[in-house]
């Protein structure tokens, strides 16, 4: 199992070559018509397998994914007192 995971977008020439990626990582999703794969592999090696994939022939572009980056933890946990009367109200 990878503990810290990263994803990758990897653009391809032609899907002829999409199955080679399962070398670098988990292929997670292959889009057909716009010639694309979202790959995961581990965090930590992210950086080298993005250059290995770079350099293949069939890959176009390689970015990486910002997901772990956004902020999941949200401030305002309790409704505002305002809105709730509203809804008791039913407006």
């Amino acid at each position: 199992m990878i503990g810290n995971r990263a994803g990758l977008s990897v653009y391809l020439h032609s899907l002829k070559f999409s199955k080679q990626l399962r070398r670098f990582g988990n292929v997670h999703y292959v889009s057909k018509k716009m010639k694309y794969a979202v790959i995961y592999c581990d965090g930590l090696k992210a950086d080298e397998i993005a250059d290995k994939l770079k350099s293949l022939h069939f890959v176009k572009d390689v970015r990486k994914s910002f997901k772990h980056e956004l902020k999941t933890e949200y401030e305002n946990k309790v409704p505002d007192k305002a809105k709730e009367y509203d809804y008791k109200m039913g407006i």
